[in-house]
């Protein structure tokens, strides 16, 4: 286990993250019940070794507004930062987000933070801070009420709601990497590609389509600046555009799909098989692959995959093109409304 003390030491955070086969979700089990009792557990362990300064800047009510007022820029937020934990302390948040991601969920997530201490060495501004990511408890963590918690700060954002400690939402999910390619500021990173699969994955769908099919997943030619969802609490589906899963040949549906399960993939297996069952259960035929901007790399450029009950979104236009920014969005599950929906019809209290 890699203890998140980005203050007192770098080693360690600098790993590419594994990538997941294209098979990944074929035979995987769809109970998400063990990472829930996992995620119940480490959050318990986490509040009880703080202390009532600590608490009070972690804790917060379910239903508090702050729970959906998430953001992928450089500020303060409501939570409790790294920087007023101890080693021990930290060692629980790794415990929190492990019980969530997979490893190179996990390492993606040190590469982020460690893009900080990048961006301090090139700017020397104060808010260029690997300890400010803040972790938020929305409500009590436990098996039977309806509670939450995220992990946040520059270019990170992790939202998880558990309803009745049965139903699990982890969107939205934000990631981001500034610098995408390191090139100056720290000689032990350069050349790491925080979120290269999200780039790469993505071209290597677009290479394989037909030139007919590639001017129709092409529908714009200027790139986006910035997702277009940005931080809303609530998105509605984009237009429909892009070249649809129905109309692919089993290669480019190949293609398709590693590219969804390059986002999946973030999260633990048991967490990913059950959103690739309910993107499934929704669809496929009608999921779609958009691309707006340059083709080579290097020029700025965007994409999305939007299925009938989830967005994903991707642009790297900025910093010359050396600046991504990716989202997960669940149309009606985000901050897990649909699962709180579900929850509250059957009469439950949260």
């Amino acid at each position: 286990m890699t203890p998140i003390r980005f203050a007192s030491s770098m080693a360690g955070c600098f790993k590419i993250a594994a990538l997941f086969a294209s098979t990944l979700f074929a035979n995987a089990s769809v109970d998400a019940s063990q990472a829930i009792k996992d995620m119940t557990d480490s959050t318990q362990r986490f509040l009880e070794s703080l202390t009532s300064s600590q608490a009070s800047k972690a804790r917060m009510a379910f239903d508090d507004g702050e729970r959906s007022n998430w953001a992928y820029v450089p500020k303060d937020r409501r939570g409790v930062p790294l920087k007023d934990l101890n080693p021990r302390q930290r060692d629980l948040v790794t415990d929190v987000l492990e019980s969530l991601l997979s490893e190179g969920g996990f390492s993606k997530v040190e590469n982020i933070i460690a893009l900080e201490g990048v961006l301090f060495a090139l700017e020397g501004a104060a808010h260029r801070d690997v300890e400010l990511y803040f972790l938020s408890v929305f409500g009590e963590p436990s098996l039977k009420g309806s509670w939450g918690w995220r992990f946040e700060g520059h270019h990170l954002s992790l939202n998880v709601t558990i309803a009745d400690g049965e139903a699990l939402a982890t969107a939205p999910n934000f990631w981001g990497a500034n610098p995408a390619e390191v090139r100056k500021g720290s000689e032990s990173m350069k050349g790491l590609r925080t979120l290269a699969r999200e780039e790469d994955a993505a071209r290597e769908l677009l290479a394989l389509l037909s030139p007919s099919q590639r001017r129709q997943a092409i529908f714009k030619e200027e790139a986006f600046r910035d997702v277009v969802t940005k931080a809303k609490p609530m998105v509605e589906r984009l237009d429909p555009v892009g070249v649809a899963y129905a109309d692919l040949n089993e290669k480019q549906r190949r293609g398709l799909r590693g590219l969804i399960e390059v986002y999946l993939g973030n999260m633990r297996p048991d967490i990913a098989a059950a959103r690739w069952e309910a993107i499934e259960s929704a669809g496929l035929e009608s999921v779609r692959f958009g691309w707006a901007g340059g083709q080579n790399r290097g020029e700025g450029h965007y994409y999305r995959v939007q299925g009938p009950s989830f967005l994903i979104e991707y642009d790297n236009v900025q910093g010359g093109s050396n600046h991504i920014h990716a989202v997960w969005r669940d149309f009606e599950g985000d901050f897990g409304r649909d699962i709180l929906g579900e929850h509250y019809r059957n009469g439950h209290d949260h």
